[in-house]
């Protein structure tokens, strides 16, 4: 088991969400940081898509009650093991009764880390998944963030786990996080609606991430773009990524738990290998948008796949990195 002595801000159970489930109408939803949750996972021999915490700026505490592999990944949320510093990105061995705790963004960056176990949270599944959904209300634990009290299972260990000691991801096999990270973004449907001064402004400035962004999307802070004429639309389906611009005119950033139909204007999409990069900003960040083309978007797909399935075979060179300092 593994009880939660402290939550933060939000702390909840994510995979990789229902995808399926959106013919329903219901939000995909899961971790935001889709890289970092199957690193996590590969990292302890789960499952890619196994169920793992996602701690969302610190101030979480985790107490296991049994031996465990486990592995934090995404930000620098100063992680802590008993009274030493936590190695990320690297699957330890951690002893029962040991506490787990996460002071907080110690760096220039980092919203969100990830808790893999081996074995996985065994929460039941629901519609397919063990993901949180917090505006329904289901999956995860009693589909609520978790509260200190809470006792989460954990489920049989994979085969692949007691191989597992010691592995290790390299910072240069990472998404390339940052403090002010630029999206890679594809014209929308409804571009030419704003012309093309709309879309150099979009694409110039410094969107600063608002108060009121939340795991749905982030209002994107900056000039408004305005159009050229009113919209009238029906709704339409949207995903992860898409950005919609409000007649306000500021532009909002669909995050993982989206609605699934919306309808305001699409300007752009952000394709998705950066929407890691979007998930590690917290209120008050800024990022960057770049225009892109289908081509770049696919190449990059397929060089996320690619490490992402990469082997976890011991290498020499990952763990004198390690030891240098560079992923502790």
């Amino acid at each position: 088991m593994l009880d939660v002595l402290a939550s933060g801000p939000l702390l909840t159970v994510q995979d990789l969400g229902r995808a399926a489930a959106r013919r329903y109408g219901v939000p995909a939803g899961g971790a935001l940081d889709r890289f970092a949750l199957v690193a996590a996972n590969r990292l302890v021999g789960n499952p890619p898509g196994a169920a793992a915490l996602e701690i969302t700026a610190g101030g979480a505490e985790l107490l296991l009650s049994a031996p465990a592999l486990i592995a934090v990944t995404g930000a620098d949320l100063g992680a802590w093991r008993g009274d030493r510093p936590l190695p990320l990105w690297m699957a330890i061995q951690a002893e029962r009764g040991e506490r787990i705790r996460f002071a907080g963004r110690s760096g220039e960056w980092g919203a969100r880390a990830y808790l893999a176990v081996a074995g996985g949270i065994a929460v039941p599944a629901v519609l397919g998944s063990r993901a949180t959904d917090l505006a329904s209300g289901f999956g995860g634990l009693a589909g609520r963030a978790l509260r200190p009290g809470d006792r989460l299972p954990i489920g049989p260990l994979p085969p692949l786990a007691e191989l597992g000691l010691g592995r290790y991801w390299p910072p240069a096999l990472r998404p390339p996080y940052g403090s002010t990270p630029t999206l890679r973004l594809l014209p929308g449907p409804h571009v030419s609606g704003f012309g093309p001064e709309a879309l150099e402004l979009l694409t110039t400035q410094n969107w600063r991430v608002g108060a009121t962004s939340n795991r749905m999307g982030y209002r994107l802070e900056g000039p408004p773009l305005a159009a050229l004429r009113p919209f009238d639309l029906p709704s339409l389906g949207v995903v992860p990524g898409v950005i919609q611009v409000p007649p306000d005119g500021t532009p909002i950033l669909l995050m993982a738990d989206a609605q699934t139909t919306g309808g305001y204007p699409v300007i752009g999409t952000v394709i998705g290998p950066d929407l890691p990069l979007a998930a590690q900003l917290l209120p008050g960040d800024t990022l960057r948008l770049a225009l892109t083309t289908l081509e770049e978007a696919l190449v990059a797909h397929r060089a996320m796949a690619a490490t992402l399935a990469r082997s976890l075979d011991a290498d020499e060179g990952d763990l004198l990195a390690a030891l240098a300092g560079g992923g502790w």
